[in-house]
């Protein structure tokens, strides 16, 4: 009978470095996320009630379609970042965590992509 060390045991599954970078990145798209929510909300608030058309010039306002791009971007950027913890926490086997990884990220940059495009399309 083979004494297995622990260091055999997670030889190989240490730290990849990136921890400290993904947490930071987190962080920071969290802090942004903040007032451009605020804004957000306030904002569509402001929009209720409003007619279609009314809707769609607000979007057209070139400083509302910039921030509404912005607010995308770290939206579903902040989204894949969380849902990549989660992952990489919570599911085991390594071929479904990474078929995992890559379709979350996927969908979330196609998400991010459509979102933008779609104030684009608005505003231009």
């Amino acid at each position: 009978m083979k004494l297995e060390l622990p260091l055999a045991k997670v030889k190989g599954l240490g730290a990849s470095g990136e921890g400290s970078h993904h947490w930071w990145r987190q962080r920071i798209s969290a802090l942004m996320l903040i007032p451009l929510t605020l804004w957000f909300l306030f904002s569509i608030v402001n929009q209720l009630g409003q007619s279609h058309a009314m809707v769609l010039g607000w979007v057209a306002q070139p400083f509302t379609a910039f921030f509404l791009i912005v607010y995308s971007i770290f939206m579903f950027y902040h989204a894949q970042l969380g849902l990549q913890v989660v992952i990489e926490d919570y599911v085991h086997h390594r071929g479904a965590r990474l078929a995992l990884l890559l379709f979350s990220k996927a969908v979330l940059i196609l998400f991010g992509f459509l979102a933008v495009f779609s104030v684009l399309r608005i505003a231009l």
